[in-house]
């Protein structure tokens, strides 16, 4: 599966699938991971707008990513989440770790 991605200024937008379930928790990984090792990110920003479901594989991706950023000192954020992903990210402590934004650069 191929994911939308923007680079830009220092930063990498992941749009996040509809489903963050085991098969695209894994591709979504590598393919980060990957773009993260060619880019200089200081800024990973996850966009939850059109994300419906996200089990633990997705839970253990960002956290996977997170601590990939402070190896490099830096930041992760998402935005765009509706409830329930709002929800998802409140009950397993990703709001901890995570900073979360209401909207995009243009709000």
């Amino acid at each position: 599966m191929i994911f939308q991605y923007e680079l830009k200024d220092n930063g990498l937008r992941i749009m996040v699938p509809k489903e963050l379930d085991h098969h695209s928790s894994l591709d979504l990984r590598e393919q980060t991971d990957m773009l993260l090792r060619t880019y200089s990110v200081k800024n990973l920003i996850f966009d939850f707008q059109n994300t419906e479901f996200m089990d633990s594989s997705g839970i253990g991706m960002m956290i996977g990513r997170c601590k990939n950023m402070e190896f490099t000192g830096g930041k992760v954020q998402a935005e765009h989440m509706n409830k329930r992903i709002q929800k998802i990210f409140l009950l397993s402590g990703l709001h901890k770790m995570i900073k979360i934004e209401e909207g995009g650069e243009e709000e």
